[in-house]
C-alpha cells in the first residue's frame, strides 16, 4: 500500500512541477492539423453507364436514394420552362402503377420521393428500402405522361409566373442573371407566359428521351444496407434503363463583365425596398489552386454575422436587417460573385457607396490575422462537424467525380486551409471581386430613389422586368387642369358602381389561392368584411386546417398564428379604427387628401393621392383612365424598424352591381403575398360571429 502511495505522490509532484514551470503569458502554439480518415464508398458501375456510391451506416434504421444525371447546361430557347415541367411531371405515377396507387403506396411506406428534371430523391425506412428503390426506379424509367396532368402543371407554372409580376425578390433575380450570362445563355434564360405556352407534352416526352438516361447519371445510397445487397437490387431494378445517345451541348461564353461600374435599373414603384447586387462574372472551379482562398476570402467580406458588409450595413449604419456575399464555382466556368442587400429606400445611394467600400476595402487591405483566423476556424468545425453525417461521405466522394478533383480532395481539405497566409486572401480577393468591373443591379422604386442614386456619379442604365434596355422612366407627370383629389375619389365611386350600390354592400364573403413567396406548399384564404369596419382572415393549408387567423370587431383584435394569439396593440387597434374595412372612399376627410402626381405602374399612369391619417400617411393610387385604385402604401413600425406595406388590386369584376377585385398582392418587407379569389360574394355568407 505505502509503495501505491508513494507513487501517486510521485505522479502528482511531476504533475504541479510541470504546470508550475508553464508560461502561461505565452499562447501554446497550434497542433499539426489533424489527419482525416475518410471512409471510402463501396463503387459499382452498370452496363448503361449507371454510377452508384453505397455508403453504409447502421446506426438508424433508415435509407435514402440521391440520383444526380450530370448534363452539360441545356438552353431550352423559345421553350424555357419543359425542364421544369419535365421535372413536376416525374415520380406521379408509372406506366405500371396508377398516379393514385402509386402516390398512396410512397405514403404507407412513411416514404419520400421527389424529382427534379435531371435528379431524383427518395429515402424511408431500411426495411422497406428494396420496394423504395424499386418505385423510385420504376418512376424514372417508366414516367407515366398523360395530358390532364400536363395541363395541370402548365396551369401551375403560368399561375406562379402571374403571381410573381409583382415580387421585387423574383424580377432581381430574373434580371441579374439575364444580364450578367445573357438571355441565350443557360444560366440567363427565364420562363415566360409565351414560352410556357409553345411547350406541349410531346415536347416534355422529347426532352426525358434526350437527356434523362444513365449515361453520365450517379446513384448515392446512404443507410443501413448491404452493399451486397445493394448491388444487387440495382442491378435488378435499374438495368431496363436504356442508355441514350451521348449528348454534347455547347455552352457559349456568359456576358463579359462591364467595363466600369455601372448602376442597372429596373423601376418597380409597388417596392417597398430596394434589392440590390453588386455583381460581376467570374471563372472559379472547384479543383482551382485558389478556389479555398477564394472561399474564405469571401467568407469574411459577406459570409455572416461577422463579415464587413453585416457589420456596415447592418450594425454600423442600420440600413438593412443583413448583407451577405456569396461566390460560385463552376466546372463550366460560369459563375458569379455577388454582395447584396435589400435597403429602404432612402438609403438606396449611401448601401451601393458602403457596399462599393467595404469590397474594394478587402482588395486594397490586408486582413488581420485575427481575421483569417477566425475564418479558418469556422471552415474547420463545419467540415470536422459534417464529417458526423454519412450523407458527407456520398456527397464529398460524388463532388470529386463530378469536379474531376483529386483522390485525396478532402483528406488534405484541412492542411490547405490552414496553409493559407493574409496574402492568400488579398490575391483572390483581388483576382474574383471586380467593383471596378461590377454591375450595382437595383430593383425598386424609382420615383423614391434615382435623384440620389444620380448623385452618387454612376452610370445608370435603365431595364424593364425581363432585362430589356428601356429609357429612363418618367416618374411623374403634371396634373391636367381641373383634376382634384375630389374628382378622382369622386370617379373611383362612379367606377366602382356608384354610392348607392357601395351603400347596399353589408359583408363580403371572399375564397381563393395564396402564393406566399418561399413557401411551397399551396394554400388558401378566406376573407370576410362586414361593414361598417369588421375584417377577417383566415390561411388554410390542405391536410394541415388553418395555419393563420387575422379577427377585427370593430373595438378590439387579434391574430392568431400556430397556436399563438397575440392582441392587437394600441397603435394597430386605432389604425383599424381610422379606416373603414371597405371603401374607405366613403368616409374620407377631403381637408385632409391631397392630390400628389401622376406616376406610373405596370406602364400606366395613376394618380397619386395622399391621406392623412392621424401621425400617418397613406398613399391611394388609382388608374387615370379606369379610376379604379390600384395601389394602397402604408409605414408601420415594429420594433425600432419602419415597414412598408404595399398592397396592389387587380382583375376587377363586378358582384352585385359593385366591381371588386379578385386579385390582391401584398408586399411587407422582404415578404410578398399573392391572393386569387376564385369566388366573391356580396351581402350572404358572413355573421356576427365570424369576427370573434
Amino acid at each position: 500500500m505505502k509503495t501505491k502511495i508513494t507513487a501517486l505522490l510521485a505522479v502528482l509532484f511531476l504533475s504541479i512541477s510541470a504546470t508550475a514551470q508553464i508560461d502561461r503569458s505565452v499562447q501554446p502554439k497550434p497542433g499539426p492539423a489533424p489527419t482525416i480518415t475518410l471512409e471510402v464508398p463501396g463503387e459499382f458501375q452498370l452496363k448503361n453507364g449507371l454510377k452508384v456510391l453505397v455508403v453504409e451506416n447502421h446506426k438508424l434504421p433508415r435509407v435514402s436514394y440521391s440520383l444526380t444525371i450530370d448534363n452539360n447546361p441545356i438552353v431550352e430557347g423559345d421553350k424555357a420552362g419543359v425542364s421544369s415541367m419535365l421535372g413536376a411531371m416525374l415520380g406521379n405515377g408509372t406506366t405500371n402503377i396508377a398516379k393514385d396507387e402509386f402516390n398512396d403506396e410512397i405514403d404507407f411506406l412513411g416514404a419520400r420521393l421527389s424529382f427534379g428534371s435531371s435528379s431524383a430523391y427518395a429515402s424511408g425506412l431500411s426495411k422497406y428500402s428494396e420496394r423504395i428503390m424499386e418505385l423510385m426506379a420504376d418512376a424514372a424509367i417508366n414516367p407515366l405522361f398523360t395530358q390532364e396532368e400536363f395541363d395541370k402543371e402548365k396551369t401551375k407554372v403560368l399561375e406562379g409566373l402571374k403571381n410573381s409580376e409583382k415580387s421585387v425578390s423574383a424580377v432581381a433575380s430574373r434580371v441579374g442573371s439575364a444580364l450578367a450570362y445573357g438571355k441565350k445563355h443557360p444560366y440567363g434564360e427565364f420562363i415566360t407566359e409565351e414560352t410556357v405556352n409553345n411547350i406541349t407534352l410531346d415536347n416534355v416526352r422529347a426532352f426525358y428521351q434526350k437527356y434523362f438516361n444513365p449515361n453520365n447519371a450517379y446513384l448515392v445510397i446512404v443507410g443501413d444496407v448491404d452493399f451486397k445487397t445493394v448491388e444487387k437490387n440495382v442491378k435488378k431494378y435499374f438495368k431496363n434503363w436504356e442508355k441514350g445517345i451521348d449528348v454534347t451541348t455547347n455552352v457559349i461564353k456568359p456576358n463579359p463583365n462591364v467595363p466600369a461600374t455601372q448602376i442597372n435599373f429596373v423601376d418597380m414603384p409597388n417596392a417597398v425596398q430596394s434589392n440590390i447586387a453588386l455583381t460581376n462574372n467570374v471563372d472559379l472551379k472547384m479543383n482551382d489552386n485558389d478556389y479555398l482562398a477564394a472561399k474564405v476570402a469571401n467568407y469574411i467580406l459577406g459570409g455572416g454575422g461577422e463579415g464587413y458588409l453585416f457589420l456596415n450595413l447592418r450594425e454600423d449604419k442600420g440600413y438593412t436587417y443583413g448583407s451577405y456575399s456569396s461566390i460560385g464555382a463552376n466546372k463550366y466556368g460560369a459563375s458569379r460573385f455577388e454582395a447584396t442587400a435589400e435597403v429602404r429606400n432612402m438609403v438606396t445611394d449611401s448601401s451601393v457607396v458602403e457596399m462599393l467600400k467595404e469590397v474594394n476595402r478587402i482588395k486594397n487591405e490586408t486582413i488581420t490575422e485575427e481575421a483569417l483566423k477566425n475564418a479558418k476556424a469556422k471552415y474547420v468545425g463545419s467540415f470536422i462537424m459534417s464529417l458526423e453525417q454519412p450523407q458527407t461521405i456520398a456527397r464529398n466522394a460524388l463532388n470529386i467525380k463530378l469536379n474531376n478533383l483529386p483522390a485525396d480532395y478532402y483528406k488534405t481539405y484541412l492542411s490547405r486551409i490552414n496553409a493559407l497566409t493574409v496574402q492568400d486572401i488579398k490575391d483572390a480577393a483581388n483576382k474574383y471581386f471586380k467593383p471596378e468591373n461590377a454591375r450595382v443591379i437595383i430593383v425598386g422604386k424609382g420615383s423614391e430613389v434615382i435623384p440620389n442614386l444620380e448623385k452618387t456619379g454612376l452610370p445608370i442604365k435603365y431595364f424593364d422586368k425581363f432585362a430589356n434596355p428601356v429609357e429612363k422612366p418618367v416618374f411623374s407627370k403634371p396634373i391636367p387642369d381641373g383634376v382634384t383629389a375630389k374628382t378622382v375619389v369622386d370617379n373611383y365611386l362612379t367606377a366602382v358602381g356608384g354610392i348607392d350600390k357601395i351603400k347596399a354592400v353589408k359583408t363580403v364573403h371572399m375564397s381563393g389561392d395564396v402564393k406566399i413567396e418561399g413557401v411551397p406548399i399551396p394554400l388558401t384564404a378566406e376573407v370576410k368584411y362586414m361593414m361598417p369596419n369588421k375584417g377577417s382572415l383566415e390561411m388554410n393549408a390542405e391536410g394541415m386546417g388553418t395555419l393563420m387567423k387575422q379577427k377585427w370587431n370593430g373595438t378590439t383584435g387579434y391574430m392568431e398564428q400556430q397556436g399563438m394569439k397575440r392582441d392587437m396593440t394600441e397603435d394597430q387597434i386605432a389604425e383599424k379604427k381610422a379606416s373603414p374595412a371597405l371603401f374607405p372612399e366613403t368616409d374620407l376627410d377631403m381637408n385632409n387628401v391631397s392630390l400628389e402626381s401622376i406616376v406610373s405602374i405596370n406602364g400606366e399612369d395613376n394618380y397619386k393621392v395622399k391621406v392623412v391619417n392621424g401621425d400617418n400617411e397613406i398613399f391611394r393610387y388609382y388608374n387615370t383612365s379606369t379610376n379604379l385604385l390600384t395601389q394602397v402604401e402604408s409605414t408601420t413600425e415594429a420594433q425600432g424598424q419602419e415597414i412598408k406595406t404595399v398592397v396592389s388590386y387587380n382583375n376587377y369584376s363586378p358582384v352585385n352591381g359593385v366591381q371588386l377585385p379578385y386579385g390582391q398582392t401584398i408586399v411587407s418587407g422582404p415578404q410578398t403575398i399573392s391572393m386569387n379569389f376564385k369566388a366573391i360574394k356580396v351581402n350572404e355568407g358572413v355573421t356576427e360571429a365570424d369576427f370573434e
